[in-house]
């Protein structure tokens, strides 16, 4: 078997390979076993395996799943490039939300940045592990101040489908609360600062009892790593004075409100007539 090292891209044969995952560091335990941390390729899930259980990835695999990706870019561009050729013809300025967004993945906030910036979007991207999220969240909404705040990166249920009420059972939801309630302590208005917060099978009853808008995942389950983004871009691009729920983004979501929930918040589009 070929040397599995950091930065490959793996499958796990237990389960089929069903999930492509991104080795990020690789442990020798005492007992001599290899234990490997993941972080998924596409979807925002952590996990962490025997190295004998994994499998690399050929490249057609891994370019056919990267590819189903870059549609969804690609999709998203094409509607926002409508919208901006109507603006035009009716002699509009629009002025979306100011984004920031903390992603502990460094892949996902290039992608992430790539993103905004193709839609046209004001946002600041900072790559900031999970576990120091909550150690700079306030100075940074002090410095950019953000209508629409994105705490992510990765999650996990340790074991799955139990203890679905104990932080100690999620990878990285208690770093997630904690960033929230510091954010809502610099922003106390859930309709000033609009929070989404999560990741893959996050702790969702607790993301939204701290104070975030939106939350990952009512079911436990997998979210894809654009579909935070999909979220902050139809709150920034939305009417100041209309209210936007779940309900108006699921269809743009990998499971709808499955994944991702909420009390909802207004808007934050203003359109200036010239």
């Amino acid at each position: 078997m070929e040397k599995i090292k950091r930065g490959d891209i793996v499958g796990r044969k237990s389960y089929n390979k069903d999930i492509l995952f991104v080795v990020d560091k690789i442990i020798k335990s005492s007992n001599r076993n290899v234990v490997v941390l993941l972080k998924g390729l596409d979807i925002r899930i952590q996990a962490d395996s025997d190295i004998e259980d994994l499998e690399l990835i050929d490249k057609k695999t891994i370019e056919n799943t990267e590819k189903v990706l870059e549609n969804r870019f690609i999709e998203k561009l094409n509607s926002k490039q409508y919208e901006e050729q109507k603006s035009k013809r009716s002699n509009k300025i629009i002025y979306t939300g100011r984004i920031l967004h903390l992603d502990g993945d460094r892949r996902y906030s290039e992608k992430s940045n790539v993103f905004y910036k193709k839609m046209g979007l004001k946002a600041i991207v900072k790559n900031v592990p999970e576990y120091r999220q909550v150690s700079v969240v306030s100075s940074l909404i002090d410095r950019y101040n953000p209508d629409i705040l994105v705490i992510t990166g990765h999650d996990g249920m340790i074991k799955g489908g139990i203890k679905y009420h104990d932080i100690y059972n999620y990878r990285n939801s208690r770093y997630f609360i904690e960033t929230v309630k510091k954010a809502r302590q610099a922003r106390n208005s859930k309709a000033d600062l609009v929070i989404f917060a999560g990741a893959c099978q996050s702790y969702y009853e607790g993301l939204i009892e701290a104070g975030a808008n939106f939350a990952s995942s009512p079911a436990r389950i997998l979210i894809d790593f654009i579909d935070p983004l999909i979220v902050a871009e139809r709150i920034a691009t939305t009417d100041f004075n209309k209210y936007i729920t779940i309900r108006d983004i699921e269809e743009e979501l990998r499971d709808g409100n499955r994944g991702i929930d909420g009390i909802g918040a207004n808007g934050k589009k203003k359109i200036l007539e010239i």
